[in-house]
């Protein structure tokens, strides 16, 4: 079980560290990228795409756009959430996975190496899309005075990967 808004946190912090990876195996092997306004646009606009897709995602019901408001609206309530939940700690840690972080930080190296020194910004697309979905959970969670859970728990219904909720708790003390 992690918490959705950590799991956005997470993937940012993720992308980050794969370009910070990236960067200097690319910029050692091809020089530092000349400022060019050209590609300086490219990274803005994708990161603009990236931010209304990831707005899109989180504020319709639609599935073929993401429908994640939707998720969020048919969460399921926790049955035992003192026995299930971890603490917010542990929840932060859980949400971060290599795999993505791997994912991300080999392409850039490709493309970095292949195109040249601006192709490791394609990771920028990830960023603006988890930030906004984050933010659009965190404020969801307030409205609604619950957290919001994704996770596998044996005695729900659904299975994996299911949203459910639980009410806000105090972090019980480390």
């Amino acid at each position: 079980m992690v918490r959705y808004v950590h799991c956005q946190w997470a993937a940012v912090f993720e992308a980050g560290v794969a370009m910070a990876v990236a960067a200097p195996v690319v910029f050692g092997v091809r020089g530092l990228p000349q400022v060019e306004g050209a590609q300086v646009g490219a990274l803005l606009g994708l990161a603009g795409a990236s931010a209304f897709f990831g707005l899109l995602a989180v504020s319709t019901r639609l599935s073929w756009l993401g429908g994640e408001r939707r998720d969020f609206e048919c969460a399921v309530p926790l049955s035992n959430p003192e026995a299930i939940l971890p603490t917010p700690r542990q929840s932060l840690r859980r949400g971060f996975d290599g795999v993505f972080m791997v994912i991300v930080a080999v392409p850039s190296l490709v493309f970095g190496l292949l195109w040249g020194p601006w192709a490791i910004g394609w990771a920028v697309f990830f960023v603006p899309e988890r930030i906004v979905k984050g933010v659009y959970a965190f404020f969801w969670e307030r409205r609604h005075g619950v957290l919001l859970w994704r996770g596998k728990v044996q005695e729900q219904p659904l299975g994996k990967n299911q949203f459910l909720y639980s009410s806000p708790r105090t972090a019980p003390p480390a």
